[in-house]
């Protein structure tokens, strides 16, 4: 009756881990790098197209570049988290993962 117990509590442990890695595996692919194109027009001091605006969104990863490019406006707290300006808006997020927590336009207020 134990060892009966003991598979099902090891086939619903592996089940439940596997669907958490598949999660996790799926968020890491969210950390895209920007077109060669519109990367060199960030680096001229351009601004992002407004399909790449609407992908600054809660829950989302900011891409590196456009982070790099992002102006600090509040340094990391003690939470872990930072304030940084991106063409008009107001990002805050976790430095660590650099996900988006909330963010603020500062031109549609």
């Amino acid at each position: 009756m134990k060892l009966k117990s003991l598979m099902t509590f090891a086939l619903v442990l592996s089940l439940c881990s596997g669907s958490a890695f598949a999660a996790n595996a799926k968020h890491k692919n969210k950390d895209k790098q920007l077109p060669q194109g519109l990367q060199m027009k960030l680096d001229r001091g351009g601004s992002l197209p407004p399909g790449w605006q609407r992908k600054l969104v809660r829950g989302e990863i900011l891409a590196e570049p456009i982070y790099s490019h992002s102006e600090i406006v509040i340094p990391v707290d003690s939470e872990g988290l930072l304030t940084v300006r991106v063409e008009g808006k107001l990002i805050r997020l976790i430095q660590a993962t650099r996900e988006i927590i909330d963010i603020v336009d500062l031109l549609n207020r």
